[in-house]
């Protein structure tokens, strides 16, 4: 899986987008002659590299096509807080709207805790979209829903690696999830609701599972958006998470993740994200929240 993603990296180390899913109007315009789906309609990419909002998947697929076209987007991302700094990159491929595979990299500063120490999380995502449409019509209410996997393999240096032994704590581990979406169009609003179940520790970056608690646990995300106009939108999210590691000392106590932001989409290309991230208790640093930026471009 290592060397899958690292060969990846080599051939799309590009920045872009997960932006939409609706199928556009006839009279819409076409992406080299392809009918495309509507902008920013949908969110971005998620940090762990599927489509989504920036904290948590969505049940959409990546890229504009629509039934029968492929889609590719990648993107770039940079959060920063007091203590701590995360980057992100990743890449995605969806076919037929309706299946995604994705591929992400997550490098985080941890020299606060340990000088010269940077965390590597690789991810490598898998999404199906089960049923409904995501955009409320007249035929159904049913909201788009999709299940997905996670896979994470984490690289944690030999000075965190040897805390993470000592707690139980594995360095890969697998997430899964449903999904479910809706598009108010006509109120300009968007619901999602994700059910996780995971094991991981700071979503991957201290391993999985440990001595005490290695069973998987369902947690819940959930994402609101309000579309302004065409080209923007703002919203929030939050992500629940589990603490697994809360008995090994109050250092390892972990919070919920929370958000609000702004997208920009000048064109169904490129987008560009902006938000304010509270994480909580991170690693023995209380209060953890900073700005989160991300470019994103699609084709």
């Amino acid at each position: 899986m290592k060397k899958l993603v690292c060969r990846c990296w080599a051939a799309a180390a590009v920045l872009a987008p997960a932006l939409a899913w609706a199928q556009a109007p006839a009279d819409s315009p076409t992406v080299a002659g392809r009918q495309g789906k509507l902008l920013l309609t949908g969110g971005v990419s998620s940090i762990d590299g599927a489509a989504g909002g920036g904290l948590t998947p969505w049940a959409v697929i990546a890229g504009p096509g629509t039934q029968g076209q492929w889609g590719v987007t990648a993107h770039l991302s940079r959060l920063k807080t007091q203590d701590y700094g995360l980057t992100t990159y990743g890449a995605a491929l969806g076919w037929d709207d309706r299946w995604e595979v994705s591929l992400a990299r997550q490098n985080f500063d941890a020299g606060v805790v340990v000088p010269g120490t940077t965390l590597k999380l690789d991810i490598a995502g898998l999404k199906l979209r089960v049923a409904g449409e995501a955009i409320l019509d007249a035929d159904t209410w049913m909201p788009q829903v999709a299940v997905g996997l996670e896979y994470k393999h984490l690289e944690p240096g030999a000075a965190v690696g040897g805390v993470l032994d000592a707690v139980g704590a594995k360095r890969h581990g697998v997430d899964a999830y449903v999904s479910a979406t809706k598009l108010f169009l006509a109120q300009g609003v968007l619901v999602n609701g994700t059910l996780r179940a995971t094991r991981a520790n700071q979503n991957g970056l201290l391993g999985f599972g440990s001595a005490e608690h290695h069973h998987y646990r369902f947690r819940p995300e959930v994402s609101v958006a309000w579309l302004l106009r065409r080209d923007l939108a703002v919203g929030a999210e939050y992500r629940a998470k589990p603490n697994n590691l809360a008995f090994a000392g109050s250092a390892f106590r972990e919070d919920a993740w929370r958000d609000v932001f702004m997208v920009w989409a000048p064109s169904k290309h490129a987008s560009f994200t902006l938000a304010y991230v509270e994480l909580g208790h991170v690693v023995g640093q209380n209060n953890q929240r900073g700005a989160y930026a991300s470019l994103q471009l699609a084709y």
